[in-house]
């Protein structure tokens, strides 16, 4: 059985994208086959992949025709296949303003998703810092979310709004929740992270993984040089931890 998993938050620079990105790899080590969905316009996991579509081939394209099928790269590392990816482009923005006056605007993600679920056993889609009309597609489409936060206490309100509007899409899809909250570029040296590590486990509980992606400097050089951290140097920890996280996710399926 396929799992469709939206990471999701509505506030930026959060690590939405390194989840994405990071976790599949993990996820494929394990022996998953998975397809990673880039919602983003600004298109950071096509980039972090090293990846550069046309126009007309991109998650755009098939959210706007429904005779396209979703677009889909073969990512590589050392030489095998590790993950797919379906790419966008800046010209995703336009899309989704057009999608507003679209039938069926809020299913457009699912219906492509569903056409290609029997190839994988994960499809994470990396959603935009907001909660527009992409972000709801990847909601309605998923089945499970997982919201990446920083240990702040500006963070703290985004969690709320973004549980409030998932319970909204729960009435286009009863079957989305919320499968767990990330600490995500966690430095448990500075106090106001690790008081508000600690809120969050007590008022969420076993929401929040157990697994902390702490800061670490040579995971956002890994992004940028289009690797993952299973394929950049001297980034064991990074890559540890991510194993752990996926380890969590495929258990808890």
């Amino acid at each position: 059985m396929t799992r469709i998993i939206a990471i999701a938050n509505q506030k930026g620079g959060v690590g939405k994208t390194t989840t994405t990105v990071n976790l599949g790899a993990a996820l494929a080590h394990s022996g998953q086959r998975v397809l990673l969905v880039d919602l983003d316009p600004q298109g950071n996991l096509t980039a972090a992949v090293g990846h550069q579509p046309s126009d007309d081939q991109t998650v755009a394209a098939a959210l706007l025709n429904i005779k396209v099928r979703l677009p889909t790269v073969a990512v590589e590392e050392k030489g095998k296949i590790l993950f797919d990816v379906a790419p966008t482009t800046a010209a995703l923005a336009a899309a989704e303003a057009a999608l507003g006056v679209r039938i069926g605007r809020e299913l457009r993600l699912r219906d492509q998703l569903m056409a290609v679920a029997n190839e994988y056993h994960f499809i994470l889609i990396d959603t935009p810092p907001s909660l527009g009309l992409l972000t709801i597609n990847a909601l309605v489409a998923a089945e499970e979310v997982i919201v990446p936060t920083e240990a702040r206490y500006f963070s703290l309100q985004g969690l709320e709004l973004l549980k409030a509007r998932i319970e909204e899409v729960q009435y286009l899809n009863p079957k989305l929740q919320l499968r767990g909250i990330l600490l995500s570029k966690f430095d448990r040296r500075l106090r106001e992270e690790k008081a508000v590590a600690t809120y969050l486990r007590d008022e969420w509980g076993e929401t929040v993984f157990r697994t902390e992606i702490r800061t670490n400097s040579k995971i956002l050089e890994a992004s940028s040089a289009g690797l993952t951290v299973f394929a950049y140097a001297q980034v064991r920890k990074a890559a540890q931890m991510y194993r752990r996280l996926a380890q969590e996710i495929i258990a808890l399926g």
